[in-house]
């Protein structure tokens, strides 16, 4: 048996200072059924992973207890206890709360912070390095399209999308902006990139340091003003999206703007004729993650297989999936976290499990934060399989009307 639980030691006060931090969000009709460490996929898996335990200790009042259970930076945040909860109590909420209350994050996710404070960006990317490699991709799509004349779009006005993106797509991965790019192309979008904001990320999603997540999000959205595009349109990259979405619905007091996934426009522009594919260019089996922040917090769960079933010929899908989806164990900035890497790929076995299942060759990954967690677990277990953005397997289906008169290619 444990410690007792010593009433004198309790403070009464911790529930409310942590529903002020939430906005008066009311945690109290929590039955302590158990049915959150029952939803949690990961409570079985090691130790101090129990949101059962961890709530009641907020709502008991055991503040030191509660402040210092490794169960605040174990769990990735990913709902899926909120999913099972017959009361709808949100663990998550209050998880991101008291790590708001840590004075220093764990691993690099305060450095990550700092950096984008100080560059607009969370690699640190400086502004000549984000020019040139706008410049040398716009190059290497010139001779992709055969169309010397091809420029990127930057700081365009009235566009009908401004496009955010991963500062890991210009960093380590400008292959990856290259292929969206591409099907920007296709598709004819009328879009723009921003020469002075364009990262749409905020690890302050994961640390609940609330006035550094607006110092952060907050320029991404005067830029957006500036330039006025109908809507902002961001990447294959979960955490961007969620934490621009949450900006704008909480934090945003200038003019509205709508903030959309990019599998959401995709799926626009293949039911309009727009975005046009064949899906036989793509027969080997995939399967598909659901990104938590993408699909289960917020809502996009359709638009993703509309695209994917008209992109492959063979989808497979996990079980479960949706809502219900299991996280891939990276979530909650778990990826920053040096410490966790071991138990990332203890998290990561439920989901090689449902990988293999499907006996799928190919995982569609549409999210930056994840793709790396399964690139991660493809190595450790040895799947062999291939990791893939959706946009990748959007851009091999792709089929495009080439200029009569574009230029041969000519080889060196």
């Amino acid at each position: 048996m444990g410690e007792p639980i010593r009433v004198k030691s309790l403070d009464p006060t911790l529930r409310h200072e942590i529903a002020g931090i939430l906005k008066k969000y009311d945690f109290s009709n929590c039955l302590t059924c158990g049915m959150c460490t029952a939803g949690c996929i990961y409570s079985d898996l090691h130790e101090d992973q129990d949101p059962r335990k961890f709530i009641r200790k907020v709502a008991l009042g055991m503040r030191e207890e509660a402040e210092n259970d490794p169960f605040v930076w174990n769990c990735t945040m990913c709902e899926r206890c909120t999913v099972e909860c017959p009361m709808g109590v949100n663990i998550a909420a209050i998880t991101r709360a008291f790590r708001g209350k840590t004075p220093v994050p764990p691993g690099h996710l305060q450095v990550i912070a700092d950096d984008h404070i100080r560059t607009g960006n969370q690699m640190g990317v400086e502004q000549i390095d984000y020019i040139e490699t706008l410049e040398w991709i716009e190059e290497l799509l010139q001779a992709q399209l055969k169309d010397p004349s091809y420029k990127i779009p930057l700081d365009k006005p009235n566009a009908d999308f401004m496009f955010c993106f991963n500062a890991r797509e210009i960093k380590h991965y400008p292959a990856d902006l290259q292929t969206i790019l591409h099907v920007f192309h296709a598709a004819k979008a009328n879009y723009t990139i921003s020469t002075k904001r364009w990262d749409a990320t905020n690890i302050c999603l994961f640390t609940g340091k609330d006035d550094e997540f607006c110092e952060i999000s907050r320029p991404l959205f005067e830029e957006a003003q500036r330039l006025n595009p109908k809507e902002i349109i961001v990447t294959e990259c979960g955490h961007a999206f969620r934490s621009t979405r949450q900006f704008a619905r909480n934090y945003w007091d200038g003019k509205p703007i709508p903030v959309r996934h990019i599998v959401e426009i995709y799926a626009d522009w293949i039911k309009e004729g727009k975005l046009k594919l064949d899906k036989t260019k793509n027969t080997v089996p995939v399967t598909m993650h659901d990104p938590c922040n993408t699909v289960r917090k917020e809502g996009v769960y359709e638009p993703q297989r509309y695209v994917i079933k008209n992109t492959v010929m063979d989808y497979r899908e996990m079980n479960p999936e949706g809502k219900y989806n299991i996280c891939c164990g990276a979530g909650g900035g778990a990826l920053a976290v040096a410490a966790t890497k071991q138990m990332r790929m203890i998290k990561a076995k439920p989901k090689v499990d449902q990988l293999v299942a499907t006996g799928a060759k190919i995982g569609c990954i549409p999210c930056h934060n994840c793709i790396d967690q399964f690139n991660d677990m493809n190595k450790f277990y040895k799947l062999g399989m291939k990791m893939e953005h959706l946009s990748a397997l959007v851009e091999n289906a792709l089929i495009e009307d080439i200029p009569e008169d574009a230029p041969e290619e000519t080889s060196n």
